[in-house]
């Protein structure tokens, strides 16, 4: 039996792991590489402050995730494809490595917040 996420150590294994699948997919990673041009040691910990807040409540994240989406799709349009890629990879590799409530919770929230944003980017295009 698998551990459920229960601690930040736990959310950058599943950050780490998950980004390990999304840049060595060609179809998603320029987004990453040539478009946001993020910098993993600055932008996991982030990813993790986000995670953290999201299902621990932790008040980590205090940015706007959704802001930082619209710029993006503003330098080269994000679609429907772009969200289901990174979702099916998400919860793939939750899934790999982790079970429980809170593993539960992640999928479920990745996939409400990927909805919203993409009727958002949309609506802000």
């Amino acid at each position: 039996m698998k551990n459920d996420i229960r601690h930040r150590d736990d959310l950058m294994l599943l950050i780490t792991r998950f980004y390990k699948k999304l840049l060595a997919d060609e179809s998603i990673s320029y987004l990453f590489t040539d478009i946001a041009k993020i910098n993993p040691d600055h932008h996991f910990p982030v990813l993790v402050d986000f995670w953290d807040s999201i299902l621990f409540q932790s008040d980590t994240y205090r940015d706007n995730a959704m802001q930082h989406h619209i710029i993006l799709h503003r330098k080269s349009p994000l679609h429907k494809h772009h969200f289901e890629t990174w979702l099916r990879y998400f919860a793939e590799t939750v899934d790999e490595l982790f079970e429980g409530e809170k593993a539960f919770l992640a999928k479920e929230r990745a996939t409400s917040i990927a909805t919203v944003m993409l009727i958002k980017i949309n609506q802000a295009s």
